[in-house]
């Protein structure tokens, strides 16, 4: 099997992600590395899986991501496996990390979804996880989204930390389950 690993990243977290994922994956099998910027897109007829990474913005995917998905062909021989960072609650928090999570993060997976069933492109899942923001973006949403000062006192500190070893060996292990589904 042929794999690729494509991302886009501008502050850093989603390339650790994408790392992980090429480095766990290199183990079982030949895997590539690339920004979606780099890729050449007749060549990706070459691979059999792609894993595609982007951060989330406006609560979508990164604009060169969602435009990497737009020129990908209809009904390609690949399957495709997003992944993205955010710097939201993970949903399982509880009722409130799900409220933030699905108005902030929630169009992300969806734009994977939606373009692949829109292409006939085969898609296996996604993996998320926390990445921390740049200061506008933590100025952004504290002054948008978590207002309440008890509350941005617990969440900033805990977002800083991301994506840590934790979310690393998580994206590692997603990416090996996959495989082992295929």
């Amino acid at each position: 099997m042929k794999i690729l690993v494509t991302y886009f990243s501008q502050t850093g977290n989603t390339k650790q992600i994408a790392e992980a994922i090429h480095e766990t994956l290199s183990t079982r099998e030949e895997t590539d590395i690339s920004s979606v910027r780099s890729i050449e897109f007749e060549k990706l007829d070459d691979y059999d899986l792609l894993f595609v990474g982007a951060p989330c913005h406006d609560s979508d995917l990164a604009p060169p991501v969602k435009g990497f998905l737009e020129k990908l062909p209809n009904s390609p021989r690949f399957k495709l496996v997003g992944f993205f960072t955010h710097s939201t609650y993970m949903p399982e928090r509880d009722e409130r990390a799900k409220q933030l999570y699905d108005q902030w993060a929630g169009r992300c997976h969806l734009s994977f979804e939606n373009t692949c069933s829109a292409k006939n492109i085969n898609f296996l899942g996604y993996f998320h996880c926390e990445g921390k923001a740049i200061a506008p973006i933590e100025n952004f949403i504290h002054q948008e989204i978590i207002t309440d000062e008890d509350e941005w006192n617990e969440y900033l500190p805990e977002l800083r930390k991301h994506p840590d070893a934790n979310d690393i060996e998580n994206a590692k292990k997603y990416a090996l389950g996959i495989l082992d589904k295929l």
